[in-house]
């Protein structure tokens, strides 16, 4: 379990000229809003205009990657997709079927369409981690998903620009 506030990073690029789509879960929302409202004022503050950020909600976490491939469509016109969600442990292995599966999808569309995908989803044992870690003790995954995103689009950029 982390001991720190996580929402702590290093130099992030410029992201002014990024266009990002958030897709996020609708259940757990007191959790996944939270994120990804954190999430969007990051981008906000590194320089990502409003208008290149959309939002798209999904009933829950196991439709993230339903939602991600369906804005993976439109590659041509973001540069990454943020998931945001939740799931917190139960008394049956719907857990574990629900985190392998969006972990599965949302690494087969980044892969098959060549953009990041960043995995945002918190899985936690109960609901108090999911708040220690949407804003309270242990920082806003959210704000991590969003310098991810900016992180990895400009590699991506970087590598379009110098090799070809």
């Amino acid at each position: 379990m982390a001991t720190q506030n996580l929402s702590q990073y290093g130099d992030v690029p410029d992201a002014s000229a990024l266009k990002i789509c958030l897709v996020v879960a609708d259940w757990n929302s007191d959790v996944t809003y939270a994120m990804k409202e954190a999430a969007m004022q990051t981008l906000r503050e590194h320089g990502v205009k409003e208008d290149n950020i959309v939002t798209r909600h999904v009933p829950g976490s196991f439709e993230l990657s339903s939602g991600a491939q369906m804005m993976a469509h439109n590659i041509s016109m973001i540069d990454a997709i943020i998931c945001i969600g939740c799931v917190i442990r139960g008394e049956t292995p719907h857990f574990d079927y629900i985190c392998q599966g969006v972990a599965y999808g949302l690494t087969k569309i980044s892969i098959e369409y060549s953009i990041p995908v960043i995995f945002g989803v918190l899985t936690t044992n109960d609901l108090q981690q999911a708040l220690d870690r949407s804003g309270g003790k242990h920082g806003n995954k959210g704000v991590e998903a969003a310098v991810t995103a900016i992180k990895m689009a400009a590699i991506k950029s970087d590598f379009r620009d110098s090799w070809f």
